[in-house]
């Protein structure tokens, strides 16, 4: 998958259901530097609506974008602090 941002790591979350994209997420966010983007690649629709209300809510990261292609759901989420 190719991206307009400069991606830092990739997430394969594909296969998993609630909570895990979340919690899976939210690891990989842990461990990166400030200004890293994290793409999340997911097959679960929930991922949309579920990664951005944890972005809105969660301190210290921004979601840049999101996409959907042939049931694949790709996120963008920077770490900002």
């Amino acid at each position: 998958m190719s991206s307009q941002y400069d991606v830092t790591e990739t997430l394969d979350v594909k296969g998993l259901s609630c909570p895990m994209p979340i919690v899976k997420t939210k690891g990989a966010v842990d461990d990166l530097e400030d200004g890293d983007v994290l793409e999340v690649i997911s097959t679960d629709s929930g991922s949309m609506s579920d990664i951005k209300g944890w972005a809105e809510g969660t301190d210290g990261v921004a979601l840049l974008d999101q996409t959907e292609d042939d049931d694949l759901y790709v996120h963008y989420v920077e770490k900002t602090a």
